[in-house]
Order: structure tokens, then C-alpha cells, then sequence
């Protein structure tokens, strides 16, 4: 099994030194950044804009893994591409004409993702198989970070690991959502290869480390 791709979650970073940050867990081993963009309208959350972005990607040629967890977020598509987010995701449940969404954003020239919230079944994802590169299953009720995982969502991964495996396609499977050493490997086993962690890569100081224990 191979070892899983981290996304460290800048929600759990010092956000008075942010781009430090952002530099240290790209030296500390990490593969993504992921950037978790909330409106307070489809989550509760209200965090970052385009401008951010747009200010953190000096700090790391890593990909910026950009998750809206906003309202209508075709929308704003176009402004985070442009601030240089290298893949945008949004959720199934905020958008109209799914597919209409993402082949938008495949046009801005970055890549697509498609996010589930735990309540959402994975058959959400069928009719969109052929255009989405990245799934990512929330584990946790989307909104705030410190969450615990939930176990039923460990189905689900199998699930759309199948589907994945099955269309052939080269589309990552990431998870986030109350992700630390324990957590990752029962979803590193269910079939995700990309987790996002929040406090279990911030928290201690010791970045490199933390990121060790998640990769198992």
C-alpha cells in the first residue's frame, strides 16, 4: 500500500505568520496545501479569500488545494484560480448543475474536485466520473476544525474507491476530517491516497514528525 500524499490544513496554522507556515510544512515534508475557504453561508464559518491565496503562493511551489466550502462557488472560481489555486473543489451540495461547475473550472486551467459532506451519498459522484479529478470525502461536518472522524464515512471511501478504481481515471481520493495517526490509517485502508490534517500536523512544533506518523 502506498504511503498517502499529506495536505496540511493552513485553518489550524498561526494565521499571524502565515506564509512562515506555509514554508515550514512545505520543508517539513508535505505534498499539498490545503486551503479551506469558508462564506459563512453554506458553512457557519466565515476564513479566507482569493487575496490570500493569492498572497501565500510564493511561499510554496506546492499545489494549493483549495476547498470552497462556499455558497454558488462558481462564483468565485475564477478569482481563486487567478490568485493561483492549482485545484478547486467544490462541494456537491452547494451547486445547481454539478457538471456545468466543474467543466468551468477545468477551463480556468486548474484541476476539479468534488467534496461530499457525510450526509451525502456517494452516488452523488456518478454522472461527473468522467470530468472531476479529485473526490474528497469529509469525515466531519464541514465548518470548523478540531472535529472527531466519523467512522460511518469509512463505507463511503470503499465505495467511491471502487468507483474510481473503475472508471480508470486517475482521480485522487482525499479525506479530511478528524485525520491523526489512528484515523489515517483506517482511511489510508478504505482506499483514500491524500489526507488533510489540521491540528495533528500543526500542534507539537514538530511538523516533520507529525507528518511521518500520518504517512504510517
Amino acid at each position: 500500500m502506498a504511503a498517502p500524499a499529506i495536505a496540511p490544513s493552513i485553518l489550524s496554522a498561526d494565521f499571524s505568520r502565515l506564509g512562515e507556515e506555509v514554508r515550514a510544512v512545505t520543508a517539513a515534508g508535505a505534498d499539498l496545501i490545503h486551503i479551506d475557504v469558508m462564506d459563512g453561508q453554506f458553512v457557519p464559518n466565515l476564513t479566507l479569500g482569493p487575496c490570500v491565496v493569492s498572497a501565500l503562493r510564493p511561499h510554496s511551489a506546492l499545489p494549493l488545494d483549495v476547498h470552497l466550502m462556499i455558497a454558488t462557488p462558481e462564483r468565485l472560481s475564477e478569482a481563486f484560480a487567478r490568485a493561483g489555486a492549482d485545484i478547486l473543489t467544490v462541494h456537491a451540495e452547494a451547486v445547481t448543475h454539478l457538471h456545468r461547475t466543474l467543466t468551468f473550472i477545468k477551463s480556468l486551467g486548474v484541476r476539479c474536485g468534488v467534496s461530499l459532506v457525510p450526509s451525502t451519498d456517494a452516488a452523488a459522484l456518478e454522472y461527473v466520473m468522467d470530468v472531476v479529478d479529485l473526490i474528497l470525502v469529509m469525515t466531519v461536518n464541514p465548518g470548523f476544525g478540531g472535529q472527531e472522524f466519523i467512522p460511518a464515512q469509512l463505507e463511503k471511501i470503499r465505495r467511491i474507491r471502487a468507483m474510481i478504481d473503475a472508471s480508470k481515471r486517475n482521480i485522487a481520493l482525499e479525506v479530511d476530517g478528524g485525520i491523526n495517526a489512528q484515523t489515517a490509517r483506517a482511511a489510508v485502508a478504505a482506499g483514500a491516497d491524500v489526507l488533510v490534517a489540521g491540528s495533528a500536523v500543526f500542534n507539537g512544533g514538530d511538523y516533520a514528525a507529525n507528518i511521518r506518523s500520518l504517512r504510517g
